[in-house]
């Protein structure tokens, strides 16, 4: 098993859905001890069943935009663990103002504070407060998107959040180095998830990917989640800063080669 005896935090699962979802099964299937944190009670009850399913009891409040709920969530951890040896970041959020339209006309001041604050600095914020609990060889680990450095429809705001949480992961990968602690992301594929939902025409964006990719699909959260393990894992343990991509291989290709073949 990849992760066996390995203590692990999940932030984000919304619900099953989830990419997190995908990541805390595949964990679980790999020997992995996990907790959870949520960020407020409706969202709880659809994390629930889940960590049930994983074998955990430990779901922890969390909203990540507030620095105190953030300290007392990893206040809370320690009592069930005193060290761990990692943390999944899914979290993401731009208001719905924000993610459709013309980016110059939509964005706003409030909208792009609140992108970069909820799906970015929360992974440094995180990293700050957990830091003294994380073992030797430790990872951690947080989910972007190709809208980091590729423009799409409505994406918008997200986007340059995204290019930001890269950036925070290789600079946080800097800083924790020295600490033998890991830090990576997994640009994934669009999966149909409660986050995905808020970004219009979605569905157009799915059926896109497949007929671009050199799978000619989209990818299953399974499918990130199998990577996560292994990112999260001692098999892991030379690769640190990086953004492993997880897409069918969408974002190699400027357009389908059997466009070209046609005619």
């Amino acid at each position: 098993m990849l992760l066996k005896n390995k203590k692990i935090l999940i932030s984000g699962l919304a619900n099953k859905y989830s990419i997190a979802a995908g990541i805390a099964y595949a964990m679980h299937r790999e020997g992995a001890e996990l907790a959870f944190t949520y960020q407020n009670e409706r969202l709880l009850k659809n994390l629930r069943p889940i960590a049930d399913e994983c074998g955990s009891n430990i779901l922890i409040e969390c909203d990540v935009s507030n620095d105190d709920s953030i300290k007392s969530s990893f206040e809370e951890l320690s009592k069930k663990w005193k060290k761990f040896d990692g943390f999944v970041h899914s979290i993401g959020f731009a208001p719905a103002d924000q993610l459709e339209g013309d980016f110059l006309e939509v964005t706003n001041r409030e909208g792009f504070k609140i992108a970069h604050d909820i799906s970015s600095y929360s992974f440094t914020a995180m990293a700050k407060e957990s830091k003294s609990m994380l073992n030797e060889n430790s990872a951690l680990l947080t989910l972007t998107y190709l809208g980091s450095t590729q423009t799409m429809p409505n994406y918008n705001v997200m986007g340059l959040a995204k290019a930001s949480l890269e950036a925070n992961t290789r600079f946080l990968a800097a800083s924790l180095g020295k600490d033998n602690i890991r830090v990576n992301a997994i640009s994934a594929g669009p999966i149909k998830t409660l986050a995905a939902s808020g970004v219009k025409n979605f569905r157009k964006m799915l059926s896109q990917h497949s007929n671009k990719a050199p799978l000619g699909r989209t990818v299953t959260a399974e499918e990130v989640g199998n990577v996560a393990a292994f990112m999260c894992s001692d098999y892991a343990s030379g690769i640190t800063g990086e953004i492993t991509y997880v897409d069918a291989g969408f974002n190699i290709a400027a357009m389908p080669l059997n466009e070209l073949n046609d005619d």
